[in-house]
């Protein structure tokens, strides 16, 4: 009995530690991956210009994962984004939910804030820096 109350101690402290490591609300994403289809630009009721892609991401022996990408307002140089184009993504997790052939249905997608040139080094960690600082890593 002592074990496991020492056990669910340990799993507090854990849950704890990890909970100031990664504060409550953060949803944050980096992707870094190829465009696999010209980016396609939709302007939307409320004004606004929305910029989707799929981006493939391969990560060592693993898989390729497909994840699609929508960016609200993009920068202007995001005209320049084409198939093919090594990128960084910067963003969030969102589910939105719309109306399709009569019924409800929703997609997950990332959110990007920025989109980065992966050769751009200095560009890709002044972007980061300001939301892994929020992570108290150190």
């Amino acid at each position: 009995m002592a074990t496991s109350v020492t056990r669910g101690a340990a799993s507090l402290a854990a849950v704890s530690a990890a909970s100031q490591l990664v504060p409550c609300g953060t949803n944050l994403v980096v992707l870094r991956g190829v465009i696999r289809r010209d980016p396609q630009y939709r302007s939307l009721p409320s004004g606004d210009e929305l910029l989707s892609f799929d981006l493939t991401v391969k990560e060592d022996d693993l898989p390729a994962e497909s994840v699609p990408v929508a960016w609200l307002n993009p920068a202007v140089a995001a005209s320049k984004l084409a198939e093919n184009d090594d990128v960084v993504v910067i963003g969030r997790v969102r589910r939105r939910f719309f109306r399709a052939a009569g019924s409800t249905a929703s997609r997950t997608e990332v959110l990007a804030e920025r989109v980065l040139s992966a050769r751009s080094f200095a560009r890709i960690r002044t972007a980061l820096e300001p939301r892994v600082a929020g992570l108290n890593l150190e």
